[in-house]
């Protein structure tokens, strides 16, 4: 991916929203969550993982990404889809997560950065 002439920061608020990481077994992802305490974050569980404050998300198992992922915000998610797509940047469309509205809550890039599968999140 290459470095746009907009900025995606500015267009639509883009910031960094966690960083995901493959855990292995629940019991293996438990424990690496524990391991971020000593910075202050809490740890919560979710069904396919563990969240050591809102930073770090640790996968029960195998999530996207070789390494894990890393999940950008945005103000409106619709408008940085578009944006994205008509700056020649791909979306996996079999990861779409919807709200119970219907609009789209999550979507992964195609492209894998380093390993790490990169997705928007509507914040």
């Amino acid at each position: 991916m290459s470095a746009p002439q907009e900025s995606p920061q500015e267009l639509f608020g883009l910031r960094l929203a966690h960083v995901g990481i493959n855990g292995g077994t629940p019991e293996e992802a438990s424990s690496l969550a524990d391991s971020f305490a000593f910075l202050g974050l809490a740890k919560a569980e979710t069904p396919v993982s563990f969240f050591a404050g809102s930073e770090v998300e640790v996968m029960k198992g195998s999530g996207r990404g070789e390494r894990g992922h890393i999940g950008f915000a945005v103000d409106d998610i619709d408008a940085a889809e578009r944006w994205f797509a008509g700056h020649g940047h791909a979306f996996l469309e079999d990861s779409r997560v919807r709200n119970p509205d219907g609009t789209t809550h999550l979507i992964y890039f195609a492209q894998d950065l380093g390993g790490f599968a990169v997705h928007l999140v509507q914040d």
